[in-house]
């Protein structure tokens, strides 16, 4: 490929993904809205919506009246030809959900296990079985899979390898390799990365916080990560290890982490560590154990009361550390510390405004996520459609 042929690909992949960032913040809208709000031609516009017409990511509407002038034919976005897949790994099972392009969610399914003791060839395992499973599910609807991504609770370098998750007990882990054996789709490409960092895409772009530049999403279910936006980019540091705040050392005589330390963050206020203090141990369904935490502190019982106060006050002073560093708007409790929020909030709140130098905790608010359930996973399938919202657009 020539210089100048190379240069009119890059020109035309930056206009097509201007044209549709624009319809996914303002459809319907009409093409001389697109001109207008992307700063292109009015004949650059009519191009690239007649190409994207004809891939079947953008559709028309029926006429509606302007308020002066001709009636216009509005655009929003097509979701019935390709889809993305966001598969999650973590203490409270697998988690699968697909997006298709518009945005509308074509499945969502959760499966207890395989558990945070399987080890990672059985992880891998389960989890190519979940992916070729909604793989044909997406198919079957029509569309076609665009990509899948992967979060989970630990260290991820760019290759896709596990560096190092302490709370599921794996070390150098080749999950994209493994995973695109075991799905034998070599036409899906496979993407793995941070649990907490796709989490705080899903929020970025889909929450009440969208348009908040410097925002932070804490999850905790496995280990305690943090997904990082400053000034309205995702955080991805040198090796793409960002976030990793579990295993900064609050208690330095404290319980055993399963980084081989004592007293990290991780050891102290995750999910696990909340459920082995009020139960004595973690069981094969945590997601069953939590529902029942959920409820014995929803009637105040005193044993619950304390542990979640204490976890929520070494929370806080982890997120200090954050604040004191990013400066963030707002930091969010995700996954099972969103449904916990009521009863870590005002621990949280109290150490966070202790433990920072601002007045005021520098303006941070913590308020519950917005996704319990499903941020990193939502997260992972918006995550797989970078491509296209880069401007490249499918192979026919």
């Amino acid at each position: 490929m020539s210089r100048q042929t190379a240069d009119h690909t890059d020109i035309r992949a930056t206009n097509l993904a201007a044209v549709l960032g624009h319809l996914r913040r303002a459809a319907p809208c009409s093409r001389a809205a697109i001109a207008t709000g992307t700063g292109l031609n009015k004949a650059t516009v009519t191009s690239i919506v007649g190409e994207l017409l004809e891939r079947r990511l953008v559709r028309e509407t029926q006429q509606t009246q302007n308020h002066v002038g001709r009636p216009a034919t509005l655009l929003v976005l097509d979701g019935s030809a390709y889809a993305t897949i966001g598969l999650e790994v973590s203490a409270r099972g697998l988690t699968a959900l697909a997006c298709d392009t518009a945005g509308e969610q074509v499945l969502r399914w959760h499966r207890a296990g395989p558990g945070i003791d399987a080890g990672p060839a059985k992880t891998t395992a389960a989890l190519a079985a979940l992916a070729r499973r909604a793989i044909s599910t997406v198919e079957s609807s029509g569309r076609q899979v665009l990509g899948i991504a992967v979060g989970v609770p630990g260290l991820v370098d760019r290759d896709g390898t596990v560096v190092r998750a302490a709370g599921l007990g794996w070390s150098d882990v080749p999950l994209r390799a493994d995973l695109e054996k075991a799905v034998g789709r070599p036409g899906i490409p496979v993407t793995v990365d941070n649990d907490a960092s796709l989490g705080v895409v899903a929020e970025q772009l889909y929450g009440p916080y969208a348009a908040t530049p410097n925002l932070i999403q804490i999850s905790g279910d496995t280990g305690v990560g943090a997904g990082v936006v400053v000034d309205g980019r995702r955080l991805m540091g040198h090796l793409g290890y960002v976030g990793e705040i579990g295993h900064l050392r609050l208690v330095p005589d404290g319980p055993a982490c399963g980084c081989g330390r004592r007293g990290c963050l991780e050891a102290l206020a995750s999910l696990p560590a909340i459920l082995e203090r009020v139960d004595g141990a973690v069981e094969d369904d945590p997601q069953h154990q939590l529902d029942t935490l959920i409820r014995r502190a929803a009637a105040h019982d005193a044993a619950v009361t304390k542990v979640l106060g204490e976890a929520g006050t070494h929370l806080g002073h982890g997120i200090a550390a954050l604040v004191n560093i990013l400066n963030p708007e707002i930091v969010l409790l995700g996954g099972a510390y969103a449904l916990l929020a009521e009863h870590l909030l005002p621990a949280v709140e109290r150490a966070l405004r202790d433990a920072t130098i601002a007045p005021d905790a520098g303006g941070c608010s913590v308020a519950a996520g917005t996704f319990p359930h499903t941020a990193t996973p939502l997260g992972a399938a918006a995550h797989a459609l970078t491509p296209l919202t880069s401007g490249r657009l499918p192979a026919r």
